[in-house]
């Protein structure tokens, strides 16, 4: 494949992270989208809609996880922090030039998320692997984290591209 090999990197673990979901930061994300729904801003809006709770966005989570309710002192202990394998292919793949961009995002729910909850993802890289575009080659990096409740319950799954192009 060139720069990075597929059969190193994938299904490598990309880290672990705890993210709080508090009212403001939602609700500054529901303005910030200009998202008008009363559910992501008043407690009794979210309730009369069947929530215990204000519910975030559906697209909260692409920035939550890296700038929101990720408090230092509640992060899991990294059992490599030296290696990201994100990271170590993106610093790869751009030795050789090109320029990095940001795909897609998908984020799959699999019960609505509520202020006040604690969550702990976790990610891997989900696939690596290459497209032509005329002369220029791709090479598209997909991570996918796991998103757990207090209970261990799976409440939502991210998945992410980044493609490179020489």
């Amino acid at each position: 494949m060139g720069a990075v090999e597929r059969d190193e990197i994938v299904g490598r673990p990309t880290g672990k992270s705890t993210v709080t979901i508090e009212r403001g930061p939602v609700t500054q994300f529901a303005e910030a989208v200009t998202d008008t729904n009363r559910i992501y801003r008043r407690r009794d809006a979210a309730q009369a809609a069947g929530f215990a709770d204000i519910p975030v966005p559906p697209t909260y989570f692409f920035s939550a996880h890296s700038h929101w309710g990720a408090f230092p002192e509640e992060q899991p202990a990294d059992a490599n922090p030296a290696s990201s394998p994100t990271m170590e292919i993106i610093g790869k793949l751009m030795a050789t030039g090109g320029l990095v961009l940001h795909g897609e995002q998908e984020f799959v729910y699999h019960r609505p998320i509520l202020v006040g909850e604690v969550l702990h993802g976790e990610g891997r890289v989900a696939d690596l692997y290459e497209k032509q575009s005329g002369e220029r080659t791709m090479t598209f990096l997909v991570t996918e984290n796991d998103w757990r409740d207090a209970d261990g319950e799976l409440v939502l799954t991210t998945r992410m591209n980044l493609i490179h192009r020489t």
